[in-house]
């Protein structure tokens, strides 16, 4: 724990002093915003919207915070994972959790305000696009860190886990096809009839 504030303790503060600054942005959108059809949906969606950035921004700094190594790329899956197993059970735990929760909070909101999002599998591909471009950023820039493939898969695993969490608000505003109806008395007749 105390390599984990040494390492994110200004990210941590940062993060924990912005919470009220957050509320407060919910609470001005969710006044302002005039598109929704009821109040309760001004607030969700606006929960939603500055939950998903709010809740992903500090990892992403976390993660775009250069290091004094040189960079290293590993495009084999799962082989940093298996390396991490054979560490110190802190290192695993603080790896794979902080990767499963880099995206959780993108995965958890974007169906709420996206229905088109709604799905482990496009969540999980969400949170892999996602993670793409902070490899990608890491690796470009020489932030000293790890771009890995096995990142961009537990990043992504995470946004899918977090977004089946959030099931109980999207699965409900998922919309269902209407089956078109024909009136009476405009019904195609069945059957083998001769044409007269």
């Amino acid at each position: 724990m105390t390599q984990v504030w040494r390492d994110w303790g200004d990210v941590l503060t940062a993060t924990a002093v912005g919470l009220p600054m957050v509320a407060l942005l919910v609470a001005v959108l969710a006044g302002l915003r005039r598109d929704a059809p009821t109040r309760r949906a001004a607030w969700w969606r606006s929960v939603a919207e500055v939950g998903a950035v709010a809740g992903t921004l500090p990892w992403v700094w976390m993660i775009l915070t250069p290091r004094d190594a040189p960079r290293e790329l590993d495009l084999v899956p799962l082989r940093d994972l298996a390396g991490l197993l054979t560490g110190a059970p802190a290192a695993v735990v603080v790896q794979v959790v902080g990767n499963l929760l880099v995206f959780a909070a993108l995965g958890f909101f974007a169906p709420v305000r996206v229905p088109a999002l709604a799905g482990a599998g496009r969540l999980f591909l969400l949170g892999a696009a996602g993670s793409v471009l902070v490899e990608s950023a890491q690796y470009a820039l020489d932030l000293g860190r790890v771009t890995s493939v096995d990142d961009v898969l537990l990043n992504a695993a995470g946004a899918a886990l977090a977004g089946l969490l959030s099931r109980p608000w999207w699965a409900t505003r998922r919309t269902v096809p209407a089956r078109a109806t024909v009136p009476a008395g405009c019904e195609r007749p069945t059957g083998n009839h001769a044409s007269t």
